[in-house]
């Protein structure tokens, strides 16, 4: 059963980084080479239904969708412990759709906070045009 398992995660994994042949064959240099051919085989077979079921497994992930966003930047002058601050803030504003009901959130962020923020978004992004 662990072949198994393994087995499906190398080819999720391979697919999903969109590997050359030469670096999956490095991947698998510690089989022989009949293993190595019937695993390159069956990918090059299957990649592209690979790729629709990591998808699949990405939609499924969550079913909720961005509706409408809005963003406000603040400067907070000062706080209840601290005379002058002088920290920008963002107001982010997301109306997201799960299950036919749009839900308001609304998060208050730093500057440190929203560049976590960008940069995952942007990996996000990243990954997903890989899979396409």
């Amino acid at each position: 059963m662990h072949v198994l398992e393994d087995i499906t995660k190398f080819l999720k994994a391979v697919v999903g980084k969109n590997l050359s042949d030469e670096e999956i064959s490095q991947q698998l240099n510690e089989l022989n080479s009949f293993h190595q051919e019937a695993v390159m085989k069956c990918l090059k077979s299957r990649k592209d239904e690979i790729k629709q079921a990591l998808l699949g497994e990405i939609v499924d992930i969550s079913s909720a969708q961005l509706q409408d966003f809005d963003w406000q930047l603040k400067l907070a002058l000062s706080s209840d412990k601290i005379a002058t601050l002088q920290m920008p803030l963002l107001n982010l504003h997301l109306d997201v759709k799960e299950n036919g009901e749009v839900k308001p959130y609304s998060i208050e962020m730093n500057k440190e906070e929203l560049q976590n923020l960008i940069n995952s978004l942007e990996a996000a992004n990243k990954v997903m045009l890989q899979l396409k």
